[in-house]
């Protein structure tokens, strides 16, 4: 479970290493892994980050952590066989090759794991730039993209549900957010969006339930601070 300021930092550092600014990039990366080791994508970044300064090392460090962590990471074995090979570990970067390749091999017809993902996340992109622009049925269709191609991308479903509520489609928002309880308990953005949603339908003691079930897993969590005591204000006055 991750804090709204450690959230922030992945997002920040995840940004940064898309833009290439790697320095921006290994400073947030960093700090996240403080809060949270187990993160297989941060690993990743943080290991080109360092190999692409010949910290070679180092970078062998993340991309192992990395596939220890998601074995089918096709993208940091690649990564770790060429820093093998830079390291003159030439057996052990035939081997981390082969593997990669023979783990990437799907059925004809078929995505391999690691670009159907790339894939989803570029929908979702699209979706959020059409969310911020208002058309919310356009990126509810590019949402539903996503999901198709990762139905277990939680943060991507986050994101269908907001632009579902954007809609008016509230009802179908609520199931898309108790889906994501279901498979993660501990996901608190989806929980405080469902109180939001709960409320806005005037179901008060619903959407209290979810908020003070977020404010048990993270007690210092300023947005559901501020939504409980806007709604106990009215009553106090």
């Amino acid at each position: 479970m991750l804090d709204e300021q450690t959230r922030d930092l992945l997002k920040l550092g995840r940004e940064a290493y898309r833009k290439r600014e790697y320095s921006r990039a290994e400073s947030y990366l960093t700090r996240v892994l403080e809060k949270a080791e187990n993160f297989a994508d941060v690993h990743n970044m943080l290991g080109v980050i360092f190999h692409d300064r010949g910290l070679f090392s180092k970078a062998q460090h993340h991309f192992e952590r990395a596939l220890a962590i998601n074995p089918g990471y096709t993208e940091a074995a690649l990564n770790l066989a060429v820093t093998y090979n830079d390291l003159g570990r030439y057996n052990d970067a035939k081997e981390v090759f082969n593997q990669a390749l023979s783990a990437a091999r799907v059925p004809p017809g078929e995505l391999d794991p690691f670009v159907r993902g790339k894939i989803a996340n570029m929908y979702s992109e699209i979706g959020e730039v059409y969310q911020t622009a208002g058309l919310y049925d356009k990126a509810e269709q590019e949402f539903m993209k996503a999901l198709q191609l990762g139905p277990g991308f939680v943060d991507i479903r986050l994101k269908l549900a907001q632009a579902l509520r954007d809609q008016g489609k509230a009802d179908q928002a609520i199931e898309q957010l108790r889906r994501i309880i279901q498979d993660q308990p501990g996901f608190i953005n989806a929980r405080i969006h469902l109180g939001v949603t709960l409320y806005s339908l005037g179901r008060t003691s619903e959407a209290l339930a979810e908020w003070q079930e977020v404010l048990r897993q993270d007690p210092e969590n300023r947005s559901c601070q501020m939504y409980m005591k806007l709604i106990d204000r009215p009553e106090k006055e």
